[in-house]
């Protein structure tokens, strides 16, 4: 059973959805990407899991964001502590990109929010030197993002199928949309900002943290998986044949990683409850 909701943050209301019962997993997707990207693997972990997947403000299915030139990476973990704050429990949270550097920041700054990461070709663990730089800042003008964001969905992902020709598809019908283009441009041109930078602050990550990476993702190279993992204490590594999606590319491959790690992690101690705003 569906159940829909949506949360008020400082950039805009957000649409959320779960389904399922028992401990509380939440998926964040990637800039310029929607919680629809995670469909292949969501019917699996409903199973033993409340689900909870939401789309980004001016994406998807949320509102036009409010203050769209706001948005940055460190502004998306705080949104995604408003979200889990809504669903009123401590989560498991599973990020993408953009969204695993959410979820990270989020478990620096509000630890007794996150239960458990799964850490997915995450931004925030390799330095942006003058090429890269430059990239975000090109990547960050407006009209930029809307004339190659279709693209660069499509070069980031090395094995196709059904499920990525969905991705391509939204991508591409998203980019007619102002707020959506002016979000993700805004997020481009935060990625190169010192507070982007997690290989510090993550030291003090003490969840049970599995990070997952494809070793052929021309974005964030396999380099980031390994410092992720040697930075987090106890973090576990695992590695995909694919590009910037795995759960999208290699679906099976991946919940055979993440099954087993979310099943080992729940039946951990728990955190103390959090205090639910009323």
């Amino acid at each position: 059973m569906l159940n829909t909701l949506e949360v008020a943050t400082p950039l805009g209301r957000v649409a959320v959805t779960t389904q399922g019962t028992g401990p509380l997993v939440v998926l964040v997707p990637a800039a310029g990407r929607a919680a629809a990207d995670f469909e292949p693997i969501v019917p699996a972990l409903a199973r033993g899991y409340r689900v909870a997947t939401f789309d980004w403000p001016g994406t998807g299915a949320s509102p036009p964001a409010d203050r769209p030139r706001d948005a940055s990476a460190s502004a998306f973990a705080s949104l995604l502590g408003e979200v889990i704050r809504a669903l009123g429990e401590p989560a498991f949270v599973l990020g993408h990109s953009v969204g695993g550097f959410a979820a990270a920041r989020l478990a620096v700054d509000d630890p007794d929010r996150v239960r458990g990461l799964v850490l997915v070709d995450a931004l925030g663990f390799l330095p942006f030197g003058r090429f890269q730089r430059a990239f975000c800042a090109v990547k960050g003008m407006p009209t930029v993002t809307r004339a190659v964001e279709g693209y660069l969905a499509r070069a980031q992902t090395i094995r196709r199928n059904e499920h990525t020709a969905n991705v391509f598809a939204r991508v591409d019908a998203a980019r007619a949309q102002a707020s959506f283009v002016e979000i993700t441009a805004a997020l481009w041109r935060s990625f190169p900002q010192p507070e982007s930078d997690l290989r510090e602050a993550a030291k003090t990550i003490r969840c049970p943290v599995l990070v997952c990476w494809g070793v052929l993702d021309p974005v964030v190279p396999v380099l980031g998986a390994f410092t992720a993992a040697r930075t987090i204490t106890g973090a576990k590594l695992s590695l995909f044949a694919t590009g910037h999606t795995p759960f999208v590319e290699d679906t099976a491959r991946f919940l055979r990683a993440v099954e087993p790690f979310l099943s080992s992690a729940t039946s951990g101690p728990r955190p103390r409850d959090l205090m639910v705003d009323r």
